[in-house]
């Protein structure tokens, strides 16, 4: 009897395992996913960022004379946060993305 509560414990240990890798790798190949998007408006001009998307929730200005455009989403009660560096001649040079997905 000893047994065979092992055997199921072990069993279900496994599939513990075995879904907590599967979520992992989902959410690697949506973040994998994001960053492709993202890197295509690298060099890509503001209004052309501005059409897509649309205006930014909010512009933060950096000490370097960059601007942060800030864009903000919910889904399913998780705040999704694209950031895209804006530098002075009005051309993303760079991305940040966090809980998008």
């Amino acid at each position: 009897m000893k047994k065979l509560y092992l055997c199921i414990l072990y069993t279900l240990i496994l599939f513990s395992i075995l879904g907590c890798q599967t979520v992992s790798k989902k959410i690697d190949d949506t973040t994998t996913q994001e960053r492709k998007e993202l890197t295509k408006w690298l060099n890509k001009s503001e209004s052309e960022l501005k059409n897509f998307y649309g205006q930014p929730d909010k512009i933060e200005f950096l000490e370097s004379r960059n601007r942060n455009y800030v864009y903000v989403t919910e889904k399913y009660k998780i705040r999704c946060e694209r950031k895209f560096e804006v530098n002075p001649k009005n051309v993303v040079v760079g991305f940040s993305s966090k809980n998008c997905f």
